[in-house]
């Protein structure tokens, strides 16, 4: 369990690490005043990073030790073509249980309780991808785990989804739009989380509560489109 712990504060440290020096590089002064701030950030963070270690340390210990999960290491295991399927299922799924349980922190007594905490980084930052009150980091901690009983995926796939959620939190929170104009509003990104659109949530909290994807914010009628802040 520390083993993990330590693993997924150190990721959290390096992501957020990089994309805020690079945030200090392309938007010299974002930063300025806002020392207390991310040592909050920083602080919440990292306890949320004991609590995402829990969770994790058991299924590597189940699977490592007693082969309880579906998680497959043989390349032919499965068909090839389900190497890409089962990440999408994975974000898919991931996306959908954030979507729903961000809307419910989002009523007031939830809001005034737990996810309060995470929007109090005003503008937000890299660092506060993980700023969560500890049950909100307990409602996040328990998704990915549970999947990997659920669906089967080759352990380079889950890297992979480890990685597209660690990159995606961090960069949708770094107050500024890292990614080409063109990109951000093409067709491809009509469907996709970024920045400018997660910034959106941050100034208006009634909307755009998606994870990775826009398909829930969209049929939910949820979806206010980019900031111009971003």
């Amino acid at each position: 369990m520390l083993a993990m712990t330590a693993i997924v504060a150190l990721r959290y440290l390096a992501a957020s690490g990089v994309f805020a020096m690079l945030t200090q590089r392309v938007r010299p002064g974002y930063h300025s005043r806002l020392g207390p701030q991310i040592r909050r950030e920083i602080g919440w963070s990292l306890a949320s990073a004991a609590i995402y270690g829990i969770p994790a340390g058991l299924v590597a210990w189940g699977w490592q030790e007693h082969g309880w999960t579906r998680i497959y290491i043989a390349w032919d295991s499965w068909p090839l073509w389900y190497l890409p399927l089962a990440p999408l299922l994975y974000l898919f799924a991931h996306d959908t249980w954030f979507y729903w349980t961000h809307r419910l922190m989002h009523r007031p007594r939830w809001f005034r309780s737990m996810h309060a905490v995470h929007h109090a980084s005003r503008p937000p930052t890299a660092w506060a991808a993980m700023s969560f009150h500890p049950w909100e980091a307990l409602t996040g901690a328990v998704v990915i785990p549970a999947l990997v009983f659920i669906i089967p995926i080759h352990v380079a796939m889950l890297g992979l989804v480890l990685l597209v959620m660690t990159v995606m939190g961090v960069t949708n929170h770094m107050g500024w739009e890292m990614f080409p104009r063109a990109l951000v509003h093409s067709k491809l990104s009509s469907w996709l989380i970024t920045a400018s659109h997660h910034q959106r949530h941050h100034e208006e909290y009634r909307c755009n509560y998606g994870l990775y994807f826009r398909f829930w914010d969209r049929l939910c009628g949820t979806d206010r489109g980019l900031s111009p802040n971003a």
